[in-house]
C-alpha cells in the first residue's frame, strides 16, 4: 500500500509545476477544455436517452412484478451508465493528448528540465501519440464492456462494476500517460509494459487518483497537465532518476572577513625580526 500512496502522490507533485512553469502548464488547459466539452454534451445525451433505451431492452420484464422488473432495469441502467462513463474518461484522455500534443509536449519537457536539468533525445511524435491513443481507445472499450457486464449482477454489481472500472481505467491511464517520458529514454512498449508491472502498485497509485479526479466534474479539464506532469515524474521514480542536483551550499564555520579571501601569497610580507603587535596593551 506505500507504494500505492506513493504513486497517488505523484499526481499531486504534479500540481506544482503550476508553480514553475504556469504559462506552459496553463496552455495545457485549452485541449482538454474543448474535447471536455464535446464528451461531456455526449455523456449528459447519453444519461437522458438511457431510461427509454433500458426500458426498450427489457420487454421481458414488463410482466415480471414491479420490485424485479426495477431491480433489472436499474442494474442494467447504472452499469450501461457507468460502462460510458468509463469509455468516456478513457476516451477523454486519448483524444486529448492527441490533439493536445504541442501542448503536452511543452509541459513534458518543462517538468523534465525542472526534475533533472535535461531532456531526453529521443522525440515522441504526433504520429506516435495517434497510435497510442488509438490502443488505448480500444482497450478502454474492453474494460468498459468487463465493468458493465460486473454492474449486471445485482444489488451489489454497481459497487462491484465502479471498483472494477476505476482500477482498470487507472492502470490504462497509467500505462498511456507514463508512455511519453519512457518513450523519450528509448523503451518500447513491451519495456514499458514489464516496468509498469515492475512497479504495479504505484502505477495503479497514480493511475486510480488520476481517474478519481477525472470523475469530478470539470476534474479531468483541470487535472490533465499535472497529469502529464505527475507521469514524467513517476518515469523518474521507475528508472531511479535523481532531481537535477543543486549546487552545494558554502560551508563556512564564522564570519568570511577580508583576511580570509586573501591568499598568503598575496599578503604582504613580515619584515625579519619583526614581533606581532600585541594588541591588549
Amino acid at each position: 500500500m506505500k507504494e500505492f500512496f506513493e504513486g497517488a502522490a505523484l499526481l499531486a507533485r504534479g500540481l506544482g509545476q503550476w508553480r514553475r512553469t504556469p504559462g506552459a502548464m496553463a496552455l495545457g488547459l485549452i485541449p482538454g477544455t474543448v474535447v471536455g466539452l464535446i464528451f461531456g454534451a455526449a455523456l449528459v445525451t447519453w444519461g437522458i436517452l438511457l431510461p427509454q433505451l433500458v426500458d426498450d431492452w427489457t420487454p421481458f420484464a414488463d410482466s415480471w412484478a414491479p420490485f424485479w422488473a426495477g431491480t433489472v432495469r436499474t442494474a442494467i441502467g447504472l452499469a450501461s451508465f457507468g460502462a460510458a462513463v468509463l469509455l468516456v474518461v478513457v476516451s477523454f484522455t486519448a483524444v486529448t493528448l492527441a490533439v493536445g500534443e504541442p501542448f503536452y509536449d511543452r509541459i513534458w519537457r518543462a517538468t523534465e528540465r525542472s526534475a533533472t536539468g535535461r531532456v531526453p533525445d529521443t522525440e515522441y511524435g504526433f504520429w506516435r501519440a495517434v497510435a497510442d491513443s488509438l490502443r488505448l481507445v480500444v482497450r478502454g472499450i474492453l474494460a468498459a464492456l468487463l465493468a458493465w457486464l460486473v454492474g449486471l449482477i445485482p444489488f451489489i454489481g454497481g459497487v462491484l462494476g465502479f471498483l472494477a472500472g476505476v482500477l482498470l481505467t487507472g492502470w490504462l491511464l497509467a500505462d498511456e500517460l507514463t508512455s511519453r517520458a519512457l518513450s523519450a529514454r528509448g523503451l518500447d512498449r513491451r519495456a514499458r509494459r514489464a516496468l509498469l508491472r515492475a512497479h504495479r502498485a504505484r502505477a495503479l497509485g497514480f493511475g486510480v487518483a488520476t481517474q478519481l479526479c477525472f470523475l469530478v466534474p470539470l476534474g479531468a479539464v483541470a487535472v490533465m497537465p499535472a497529469a502529464i506532469a505527475g507521469s514524467t515524474l513517476w518515469a523518474h521514480a521507475a528508472l531511479g532518476e535523481t532531481s537535477r542536483p543543486t549546487a552545494p551550499a558554502r560551508e563556512t564555520s564564522r564570519p568570511t572577513t577580508a583576511l580570509d579571501e586573501t591568499s598568503p601569497t598575496d599578503a604582504a610580507p613580515r619584515p625579519s625580526g619583526a614581533q606581532p603587535t600585541d594588541t591588549a596593551r
